[in-house]
Formats: C-alpha cells, sequence, structure tokens
C-alpha cells in the first residue's frame, strides 16, 4: 500500500471535499483524484461516495480510515523518535466532557505535572461520542464520558464491545446557572416552569448509542424552553451568561471563584431529580502513565471540592 495515498484519503475524509482537501495538503485536485482511485483499485473496495455534497466514506471507507490514523500515527511517532537530535517527549492525552470541576483540574495537573523533561498535552472538550472515538482510534490515553443513569446499560454494553475499561469519577444532578441579576435568581423555588420566560444556554451535541438522536434530544432538550442558544465551549457559554440576565444553563456543580469571576449564581431547580455520571475510560491493556496518575489525583481532589 502507498502510504502517501493513505495519507491522501485521511486528508480528504478529514476536509470532507476533495477541494478542501487539495487546498489543505497543497496538492493538485487531479493528483488527489488519482490517488484515491489507484488506492481504491488496489484495495478492492470504494472509499468515499461521490456526490453533491461531496466526499462520504463507505463502511469500507470508514475501517479505512481508522486504520490509516494509526498507521499514520505511528509512522509519524517512529520518525520523531529516530530524527537526529530529537529529545524523547513525555505526553498526556485525555478527552472530556465541558465542566467546570474537570478544568479546574487540569489546571491544577499543569502545575503538578514535571515540567523538567519535554512535555506535550493534549485537552480536548467534546461530547461522549467523540471522546469514545478520541480513545479508541484518535490515540488519546484517557478519555471522561457524561450520560444519564438511566442510560447506564446502553454505554456499559458499548465499552465493553469496544474493550475500555470503565471507572466511576463521580454521579450529580444539574444544577442551575445564571447571572447574578437575572429575575430567576431572586426566586425562593425555581420549578421547571419557571424557565419558560428565559433562554437556555445548551450543548446540541447529546449522544447515546443505540438510540435515535432525536428521542435523545427530546429527553436532553424537552419543550418546555421555547428558546436555547447551542454552544460548544465553555468560554462561550460563560460569556453569554455574563452579559444576558435573560439566559440560564444547566451545570455540574461549578467552584465559587468561577461564578465569582463571571458574576454568576448557581441555584437548585426543586424539581430536577435526574443523576448524571462521569466516567473516566481508557483501553483496557493501557496501562496508566505517570502523567495519568497525576491527572487523575487532581480530578478526585477536584471533585471532592465541588461535588457532594
Amino acid at each position: 500500500m502507498n502510504i502517501l495515498y493513505l495519507k491522501y484519503a485521511v486528508g480528504i475524509a478529514k476536509a470532507g471535499s476533495i477541494n478542501k482537501a487539495a487546498d489543505e495538503l497543497y496538492v493538485a485536485q487531479p493528483n488527489l483524484s488519482r490517488a484515491i482511485k489507484e488506492l481504491e483499485k488496489e484495495l478492492g473496495i470504494i472509499i468515499f461516495d461521490r456526490n453533491s455534497k461531496g466526499m462520504t466514506l463507505t463502511p469500507d471507507g470508514e475501517k479505512l480510515i481508522q486504520y490509516g490514523k494509526r498507521i499514520l500515527k505511528e509512522i509519524e511517532d517512529v520518525e520523531n523518535m529516530f530524527k537526529e537530535g530529537a529529545e524523547s517527549k513525555e505526553k498526556f492525552s485525555v478527552s472530556v466532557p465541558r465542566a467546570s470541576y474537570i478544568g479546574e483540574a487540569m489546571a491544577n495537573f499543569s502545575l503538578a505535572a514535571n515540567y523538567e523533561s519535554n512535555l506535550e498535552i493534549l485537552y480536548k472538550e467534546t461530547n461522549s461520542l467523540r471522546t469514545i472515538r478520541n480513545v479508541t482510534d484518535d490515540g488519546y490515553n484517557l478519555g471522561i464520558i457524561r450520560y444519564a443513569e438511566n442510560y447506564d446499560k446502553y454505554y456499559k454494553q458499548m465499552m465493553e464491545e469496544k474493550g475500555l475499561q470503565c471507572e466511576l469519577i463521580t454521579e450529580f444532578r444539574y444544577e442551575l446557572v445564571m447571572n447574578k441579576n437575572c429575575p430567576m435568581a431572586e426566586l425562593s423555588e425555581i420549578l421547571y416552569s419557571d424557565l419558560e420566560n428565559y433562554i437556555e444556554i445548551a450543548h446540541a451535541d447529546p449522544y447515546v448509542p443505540s438510540l435515535p438522536t432525536a428521542i435523545v434530544r427530546k429527553e436532553e432538550l424537552p419543550s418546555n424552553v421555547r428558546r436555547r442558544i447551542f454552544v460548544f465551549e465553555r468560554a462561550s457559554q460563560y460569556e453569554i451568561l455574563s452579559k444576558n440576565i435573560d439566559a440560564f444553563m444547566w451545570v455540574s456543580p461549578t467552584p465559587e471563584e468561577t461564578l465569582d469571576r463571571f458574576g454568576l449564581v448557581e441555584r437548585e431547580c426543586a424539581e430536577n431529580t435526574r443523576v448524571y455520571k462521569d466516567v473516566m475510560v481508557y483501553k483496557k491493556n493501557y496501562k496508566l502513565s505517570k502523567l495519568d496518575r497525576i491527572f487523575i489525583t487532581e480530578l478526585y481532589n477536584a471533585k471532592n471540592r465541588y461535588i457532594k
């Protein structure tokens, strides 16, 4: 197999179109098209479906790209290892949900980690589906997934099928966070009906294995709220809450320092009884490194401070 052609296939899959991939890879479009055709002929498969929307992976193509990413990563590691004068690097990578206590653990980890040697840290905030893929396919050592406890069997079955080790970090109920000047913050008790007149800051990517997205979204994003702003980064959601007194967000327990920094308050919703789980995952054959253990220690320290 031509490794360069494999690199082109991975690049096209990432870009979503051959035109974008040509710009990103600095390769002429005809040369890319020719390389993919030759790779498909050599392997006896169709890698991409070509349509008006671009290039989408076939089932065989998805398998190829999964293996291709691993192969290219291993080649890169070998090249870096034996480059003349190259120094070895300690590496740490974790994929996590958007959570303040995990962010604080990461900040403390950055102080506790050993900086005397070369160190490379990769920290990715995303949803559970992407985290699972990051750990199984994209070389991340650790992951933390979040889900409602009623979906426990779906996730445990998936973890077993994918050969992942699971470790419960914490269980908690979501609380409401809002601008300290929000009228709702003055209520003696907040009910679901009180949320109808406010804007929810929400994440648009809920996921549960084996269940249609529409069902999950209906449970995670109920229809009693008429206005929502969907965001993907914690920084943007806090900026919105700090300026918009009509906005609120469901969160895991948040450090007081973070609330004060953005002028926010945290309140309970009397009717909310749903329990969520944060679960650490990593491959069953993976041996935790010294850096992993430092991070896990900081993670539990942060959890113990803010989640009772």
